[in-house]
């Protein structure tokens, strides 16, 4: 509960440095994106400094002076902020590399169903039906991370890392799906086809969990 408690105000005295540090400049894209870079810079450098035995605020002071002098990047946000063209270019260029991702992931995952079914009336090997499903788990990581990078009325674009962790764990519990499947139908075996499964799925699950209970708000204010 104490650990819970400390992260918590830790997380609070990083949101209210960042929120003071980039004041009066406008919201965008790019500054949603630095202020999470920054975040997480802070939150790590915080930790180590007090994994050498630094009381948390000597720490997090430590934390700050370790990033330099950010003058110039507040000026450069600041700039962004006002310059509406700018702004529209970069969301413009974001927003068609999201959409072109979403489009290949949706019609790579199209691909694998209609070949599992072709697969199908084509009355092959349960194996070889199912091994189509690969493009299935192909297809649902790249839409995962083109949604998730696509910025909208509501809603900040995710940080890139952030987004491929999302894309990563979406991949690992489709693969588990997908192994559980060949194994199963390779072996005939339902135990191996469940600790295929096990494996991906437990792993995808853990890092699934984690994004969601770790994840910044995106929301636009």
């Amino acid at each position: 509960m104490d650990m819970r408690q400390n992260e918590h105000e830790l997380e609070h005295k990083i949101s209210a440095y960042i929120d003071a540090l980039f004041a009066g400049v406008g919201a965008s894209q790019q500054l949603f994106d630095l202020k999470e870079e920054i975040t997480t810079n802070l939150n790590e450098k915080t930790l180590d400094y007090k994994n050498r035995g630094i009381s948390e605020d000597q720490a997090f002071k430590e934390a700050i002076v370790s990033l330099g002098d950010l003058s110039g990047l507040v000026a450069e946000m600041r700039q962004i902020g006002q310059d509406k063209a700018k702004q529209a270019v970069y969301s413009t260029m974001t927003a068609r590399i999201s959409l072109a991702g979403t489009i290949a992931g949706s019609l790579i995952i199209l691909f694998g169903f209609f070949n599992v079914a072709m697969l199908y009336f084509m009355k092959l090997d349960a194996v070889s039906i199912s091994g189509s499903g690969i493009f299935i788990v192909a297809g649902g990581a790249l839409l995962t991370y083109s949604l998730l990078t696509r910025e909208t009325r509501q809603k900040y674009a995710m940080n890139k890392i952030r987004a491929g962790l999302y894309a990563l764990s979406v991949g690992l519990l489709l693969f588990g799906m997908f192994s559980a499947a060949v194994a199963g139908f390779a072996t005939g075996e339902v135990f191996i086809a469940i600790a295929s499964l096990m494996m991906f799925f437990l792993v995808g699950f853990g890092v699934f969990l984690f994004l969601i209970l770790t994840g910044p708000d995106r929301r636009k204010r």
